[in-house]
């Protein structure tokens, strides 16, 4: 049997050959030497198990080490990143202070004054809606209250403008009709600003003859342009299609400011209306328009300012010439609005120019004039068509009803919602003329009211305010059919009677 080698020598020293074949010793030398042969298992195992233990302590004490080098490296850039969110800040830890539960403090109060500030900056948006909204409801009881008695004069008017009259009286009719419509659009200016502001302006669409658009605006800022000994000039492009597609109010409040702007700042000068063709394209074309006076003029340092609201060149120019400096601005975001922009060329001494560049749409029907003179050549007919007209201003109602009977339709009369419901029960209307503010009962109840009895019954807003996108958008979702604001073109209120008349 072979045995352990240090029992071995053991045995070769002190054993002899009969003793060590003995039974019992061998019995012995066998339990010695399974002890020897654990012993070295033992030892064995232990020192492998040191040598592993020892890596794994080199290896955390290595990790230990990065671990705590990568704290110090943090706590180093938190410091820097918390300096530089507010370099003037004082800070409430050292600079040697590698101790985070004093960022963790002074980050704590941060957020506390934060959340301050989040819920100070909160109120402060709450107080700047309600201020907003009461500004906006401001804005409209103005806009109703201004433009009820404008809606008057300008119907009026173009009551008038169907009479037989002399030459001479429909020349100055027609400048009483364009000067009313300037004051209207002065009005828009000032009542639409915020509106603007919101982008909220709804660009209308209809059919009109530029060139006549343009002849029309000469002749309400003729008088002025008079005074001052000017003179006003149009230079056309011959290749201009005859009818386009636009907005002519929101057209006709640009050209108009820069029209009256040119002739406030020009005396014994000439202001000319240049219109060019840039492009024409098969569905709509790209007109310049550019409103060139040989006035006064704009230092250059001082054109970039003449476009901020309630701003003038020179202060002495408000003194001399008059305005609100709003006019620009006006024109400026209107543009923006359709995608364009306005530019300026000017010389002190010289004159300015003022153009920008505008896409119209391509009229798909042959549109003309309606006219104005005494006869019956192309009169409107509503003959056999019943319309009720609720209204509660008298002014309103003798306009709206003397055009309606002069187009032949039946006319009958509500002074308010809740009167206009129960004729609906009683009654058959081709069409109902709905003005929205109303004593008793408002247009928006009232239609809602007419639509749970008459789903069909065409119903068309009346507004003495601007039509914006959420009027329009209220104006649908009760059941009415569309808006018109007032005061009212004949030939808009025309148009859209028969047009829902025809949808029946």
């Amino acid at each position: 049997m072979a045995y352990h080698s240090l029992l071995q020598k053991q045995i070769s020293q002190f054993l002899t050959s009969d003793e060590e074949s003995n039974p019992a010793i061998v019995k012995l030398l066998t339990a010695i030497n399974n002890s020897y042969s654990s012993f070295e298992r033992d030892r064995k195992i232990t020192e492998h198990a040191f040598d592993v233990s020892e890596q794994e302590y080199q290896r955390a004490t290595k990790d230990l080490q990065e671990q705590n080098d990568i704290r110090k490296q943090s706590i180093s850039k938190l410091k820097e990143a918390i300096r530089a969110l507010d370099p003037s800040a004082p800070q409430q830890f050292a600079d040697d202070n590698d101790d985070l539960i004093d960022i963790i403090s002074f980050l704590e109060k941060q957020i506390l004054k934060t959340k301050q500030l989040e819920q100070d900056l909160i109120n402060a948006k709450e107080v700047a809606e309600k201020a907003a909204l009461a500004k906006s409801e401001f804005l409209s009881v103005m806009s109703h209250e201004i433009r009820t008695p404008l809606n008057a004069i300008i119907g009026t008017i173009m009551l008038l403008q169907y009479q037989d009259l002399a030459p001479d009286q429909r020349e100055l009719l027609n400048v009483m009709e364009i000067s009313s419509e300037n004051l209207l659009s002065l009005i828009n200016d000032v009542l639409d600003f915020s509106k603007l502001e919101e982008g909220k302006i709804l660009f209308a669409e209809r059919n009109i003859n530029i060139l006549h658009f343009l002849k029309n605006i000469k002749m309400a800022n003729q008088v002025k342009a008079e005074e001052k000994r000017n003179r006003i000039k149009i230079t056309y492009d011959d290749d201009i299609p005859e009818f386009l597609v636009c907005d002519d109010v929101r057209l006709g409040q640009i050209l108009n400011n820069l029209i009256s702007n040119a002739v406030k700042f020009t005396k014994d000068g000439t202001i000319t209306i240049r219109v060019e063709l840039k492009a024409n394209n098969k569905q709509d074309v790209d007109l310049m328009f550019s409103i060139e006076d040989t006035g006064i003029g704009i230092p250059k340092e001082k054109q970039h300012l003449i476009f901020e609201r309630f701003t003038q060149a020179n202060n002495n120019i408000t003194r001399e010439f008059g305005g609100s400096g709003l006019g620009l601005t006006i024109i400026r975001r209107l543009l923006q609005l359709q995608g364009s922009e306005i530019f300026i060329d000017s010389e002190l001494g010289v004159g300015s120019k003022f153009y920008f560049t505008l896409k119209f749409k391509k009229s798909t029907s042959e549109i003309r004039e309606e006219s104005k003179q005494s006869g019956n050549e192309n009169k409107p007919d509503l003959s056999g068509k019943t319309i009720l007209l609720v209204e509660d201003v008298e002014f309103n109602v003798m306009v709206a009803q003397r055009m309606l009977r002069n187009w032949n339709a039946e006319v009958d009369l509500a002074e308010n919602g809740a009167i206009a419901v129960e004729k609906v029960k009683q009654n058959h209307y081709d069409l109902i003329l709905m003005d929205i503010q109303m004593p008793v009962m408002d247009g928006y109840t009232a239609t809602s009211n007419i639509r749970k009895l008459n789903k069909q019954i065409p119903i068309i807003a009346l507004t003495a305010s601007v039509i914006t996108t959420d009027i329009e958008a209220k104006a649908v979702q009760i059941g009415m059919n569309g808006c018109l604001s007032k005061p009212f073109n004949p030939n808009t209120l025309y148009n859209i009677i028969v047009n829902n008349i025809k949808e029946q």
